[in-house]
């Protein structure tokens, strides 16, 4: 095994050389992006000015000839290869560009072949739902190839139809530029010319400075072949010599924006840790434009591009200490104009509104502009999600309904962060820039083997760490007979994976076992004063750590004592060797303090005490023993925890906020056990003093009171000169609450002995399934009657995903898919209800 990871890690540090040469030294931004086959053919068809029979860019037409899928089409795919709509019209406008200068007779003939074989079924799917983007240029491009000589229309009658009755509405409706559309029907040139009798003078009128019309390749061509205006064609020029090897969907774009979707994805993958300098060096940059532009941040350029890009800045920079004021990014909330436009526009702000409502994840105390935008990205979300909204955006960005639910169903303050990363290993592909004109921007890096490669290897690396300190931890608690006490919950595996999960930090063993060991003895010593300890014993283990003396305890009482004399005596030694200064006594207090305060709790039990409120929770927030597990193990971190803050009465804000937070998250998820048990907590005691109150008020009280502790944590967790705590020491209290999140978010996981079995096999034994999907050929329909055939046997049984989206729409007639916290899709017989897959 330590030779297998020495090679894991000499794989992984090898990798790290070639994903900072190839991302973060000297590269070219544009590289980064994914290639738009529709633009790049519309350039590719515009003729050269001196030679009319020859193209201006060969470039863009030889790109058009190398870059045709195995199965014919052009355009994109989803994750697991199969083509979305995108790829209809990017490979009728191919097709018309190789046939305009006689090339590609047998690209020409798979592309005919594709279209003919599955644009139907592509079509059958999103017929009553296609997004206006496709509405527009479908048609169009379908009247182009017509006009070019290509016979597609007749195999598409039934389906056809429905798109072109909504082109024709959206033309009767909509102005070549309003205020109501985005982006406008004249960013559509390419797909107008037919229907629409526009003159040179209007459309040079819109014309950027650039020479662009609305910084859309495709468009602009069509400008320029229709004025011949030399702004046009230096715009091109310019595009195709920044990108000659196939061009993007919108040009130029913002390299900023570039910058923190990188970052974004390191930290994604769980692999900042490798690229920490050159993190800082990019989120440091973008700090320092942030701050001389943040008074022209408000209502400037209203465009998904746009708040996507203020959003993730403001998230990334929030998360790396950095001061930022939310009103960089979701000033629109107090517009209702605003508002209703993007409401209106939808589809073209959903990966926007992905990204605000991960921003508002990092929300503070009285940020209520965050607040607002939260609820109003979240409603757009699920609005959105609905199978046959009108704007049906699951066509536009492969895999964008997993990357929602995602979102929307866990919080992150609720999510483990090695999880998290596996989610986007596995994923792949899903994390689309922002919406363009027709079709999504995507960083290529998704596609780097390299990044993958290195991604796997750095989860599987982490997996092999950890198996090994459980397996340690294991045997710690078996010899300190903790683990077969005979009452409570035995929770050394819960314990272990709460802390490896939670932080993103591999090798600081130190600091993983030392909190799951404390985990381990609270849970067992905490049971044993609530259900199996007599007062008299639980008075002899409580005297018996206030002198740090042991004997005349026997049994249970005595196997804590010693199993705790153990890990304190073992800590302080390391930490005496590792910084030089001996902190029993400190160790010894904080443990003291503990055992009182379950003594403290056991005599109201017992005697039908009825604390107040504030008695209560004075106490209540030193015996839930956050600070028990988070306070010693800060001592090991680099930089450390002073040794002055590990006294009583020398807490720091963060570690108080920390043990009130966590208590609170109990209570209200075992209110009802306690109650049972004749124990009081917060959510009872509200209760009792409201005469005619409801358990829901006193939840809600308790929520109330946690929210806002939340916030003022967080904030003094991330925010890097709120006081003078080292940044390690906050994230580990983070860290904390994090997993407290994740053990009570919705119901009481920790007390549960099989919720949370799947994600422990996924965090620590099972490797992440990760390949470069191939789509599979023939592209060709699966028949009902072998379909009913292939999964007769299989109702019951764990699918992962379908190789043909062809299949989809028939596949929702037969089945329902129900999905767990693993990411599975479980096939049950159910004619009542449709499928929709994302």
């Amino acid at each position: 095994m330590h030779m297998e990871m020495e090679s894991s890690l000499l794989s992984i540090e090898t990798l790290v050389k070639k994903i900072k040469k190839e991302m973060f030294s000297n590269f070219d931004l544009y590289s980064f992006v994914s290639k738009s086959a529709y633009d790049t053919a519309w350039l590719a068809m515009i003729p050269n000015t001196q030679h009319c029979d020859h193209p201006m860019f060969r470039g863009c037409l030889d790109w058009v000839l190398r870059n045709q899928k195995e199965e014919g089409f052009w355009g994109e795919s989803d994750s697991n290869g199969v083509p979305t709509i995108d790829s209809l019209p990017a490979t009728l406008a191919s097709m018309v560009a190789l046939k305009k200068w006689n090339v590609g007779g047998t690209n020409i003939k798979k592309g005919l072949a594709f279209v003919h074989e599955n644009a139907e079924m592509l079509l059958k799917e999103k017929q009553h739902c296609l997004p206006r983007w496709f509405a527009i240029v479908f048609p169009a491009m379908v009247e182009l190839a017509q006009e070019t000589g290509f016979d597609v229309a007749d195999n598409l009658n039934g389906v056809l139809s429905h798109a072109f009755y909504k082109r024709q509405q959206i033309l009767k409706i909509e102005e070549l530029v309003d205020d109501y559309h985005y982006p406008p029907l004249l960013s559509y040139l390419e797909a107008l010319s037919s229907t629409c009798d526009i003159d040179r003078e209007f459309i040079a009128s819109y014309l950027s400075e650039d020479g662009s019309l609305f910084q859309s390749p495709s468009a602009t061509a069509q400008a320029f072949m229709v004025t011949g205006d030399d702004k046009c064609k230096d715009y091109l020029l310019s595009l195709v010599q920044r990108c000659p090897y196939g061009v993007p969907a919108m040009y130029p774009m913002d390299e900023g924006l570039i910058k923190l979707c990188m970052v974004n994805q390191m930290q994604k993958l769980g692999l900042a840790e490798y690229v920490n300098e050159e993190i800082e060096e990019i989120l440091s940059e973008v700090y320092w434009t942030y701050e001389k532009h943040e008074a022209e941040m408000r209502n400037v350029n209203l465009n998904p591009q746009k708040i996507y890009k203020d959003s993730l800045a403001f998230r990334l920079l929030r998360m790396h200490g950095y001061k930022v004021t939310p009103w960089s990014f979701c000033w629109f909330v107090h517009h209702e104009d605003i508002l209703t436009y993007i409401e209106n526009n939808s589809g073209c702000f959903m990966s926007a509104m992905i990204s605000v409502y991960r921003a508002t994840d990092l929300m503070f105390s009285g940020e209520y502009e965050l607040k607002e935008a939260r609820s109003f990205s979240r409603k757009l979300l699920e609005k959105n999600m609905v199978p046959g909204c009108e704007e049906d955006n699951l066509v536009m960005i492969p895999n964008l309904q997993e990357v929602v639910e995602h979102e929307l169903s866990l919080p992150w303050i609720a999510r483990m962060d090695h999880l998290d990363h596996r989610f986007w290993i596995e994923a792949n592909n899903v994390d689309a820039l922002w919406v363009a004109k027709a079709s999504f921007y995507r960083l290529s890096c998704l596609q780097n083997k390299n990044l993958m490669k290195l991604a796997v290897e750095n989860y599987k690396f982490r997996q092999s760490i950890y198996q090994n300190e459980l397996e340690e931890l294991k045997r710690w608690s078996k010899e300190r007979g903790l683990s077969d006490m005979g009452f409570g919950r035995e929770k050394t595996t819960y314990c272990y994976f709460a802390v490896a999960t939670s932080s993103t930090l591999p090798h600081d063993s130190v600091v993983r076992l030392l909190v799951a060991k404390s985990g381990i003895l609270i849970t067992v010593a905490d049971d044993f004063f609530d259900m199996e300890g007599s007062i008299k014993e639980l008075q002899c283990l409580t005297e018996a750590i206030q002198r740090w003396d042991g004997k005349g305890l026997i049994g249970h009482a005595k196997i804590i004592f010693d199993a705790l004399d153990d890990l304190v005596s073992d800590t302080a030694k390391k930490h005496l060797h590792q910084q030089g200064s001996d902190i029993t006594e400190n160790l010894h207090d904080i443990w003291r303090e503990t055992f009182a305060s379950w003594m403290v709790e056991a005599t109201w039990s017992s005697t039908g005490y009825m604390p107040s409120l504030h008695e209560y929770l004075d106490t209540g927030m030193t015996s839930i023993a956050a600070h028990t597990m988070v306070l010693p193990a800060s001592c090991f971190l680099n930089p450390k925890l002073p040794n002055h803050k590990l006294k009583c009465c020398q807490y720091e804000t963060i570690t108080k906020l920390l043990m009130a937070t966590t208590r609170l998250l109990n209570d209200i998820q075992s209110y009802e056990k306690e109650k049972l048990d004749g124990k009081t907590n917060l959510v009872l005691l509200h209760l009792n003093r409201s005469r005619q109150g409801e358990i829901e008020d006193s939840i809600a009280y308790a929520n109330e009171i946690l929210d806002e502790k939340k916030r003022e944590l967080l904030k003094l967790a991330l925010i890097d000169d709120l006081n003078d705590l080292p940044k390690p020491c906050k994230l580990l209290h983070l860290s904390c609450l994090k997993v407290f999140q994740m053990f009570f978010y919705s119901t009481n996981l920790f007390d549960s002995n099989t919720d949370l079995l799947h994600d422990i096999k996924k965090a620590i034994y099972i490797p992440p399934e990760y390949q470069i999907h191939k789509p599979l050929k023939p592209l060709l329909p699966l028949f009902p009657s072998t379909l009913e055939k292939k999964y007769s046997k299989t109702q019951s049984h764990l699918i992962r995903t379908f190789k043909y989206q062809s299949t989809r729409n028939f596949i929702g007639q037969h089945f329902t898919r129900t999905t767990s916290r693993v990411g599975y899709e479980k096939m049950v017989i159910s004619p009542k209800f449709k499928l929709c897959f994302a």
